[in-house]
């Protein structure tokens, strides 16, 4: 795996679970605008946006190198429209860059020939 494509997953990865917990945080004060007066949808409206948008922006560049299959990209992108699946994906793509790690110091010391 090259540099770019490592980051390129780093960066989506980074990107999930804040993209997730802003999500939660729209979905709690939805329920607070309708039963309270507090109403903080338009400010976390406006956060979730971005960081659902920088996702997909992120999601398709790591799509885009690391040539994922159709089930895997569109995995992915449905981790991002549900509600916890940015804690999924976040998971999922830090196991995907520990195993590439581990098969590049196998791949340097010549353990395996992958």
């Amino acid at each position: 795996m090259d540099i770019k494509t490592a980051s390129a997953l780093r960066r989506l990865r980074l990107v999930s679970a804040p993209e997730a917990v802003s999500f939660l945080i729209l979905l709690v004060c939805s329920v607070l605008k309708r039963t309270t007066d507090f109403n903080a949808v338009p400010v976390m409206g406006a956060i979730h946006g971005v960081l659902f948008i920088l996702y997909v922006i992120f999601w398709a560049d790591a799509w885009n190198r690391t040539k994922w299959d159709l089930k895997t990209g569109i995995v992915y992108f449905v981790l991002s429209v549900l509600p916890t699946g940015g804690f999924f994906a976040e998971r999922k793509l830090r196991r995907e860059a520990e195993d590439a790690v581990v098969a590049a110091r196998a791949r340097r010391e010549g353990t395996v020939n992958a």
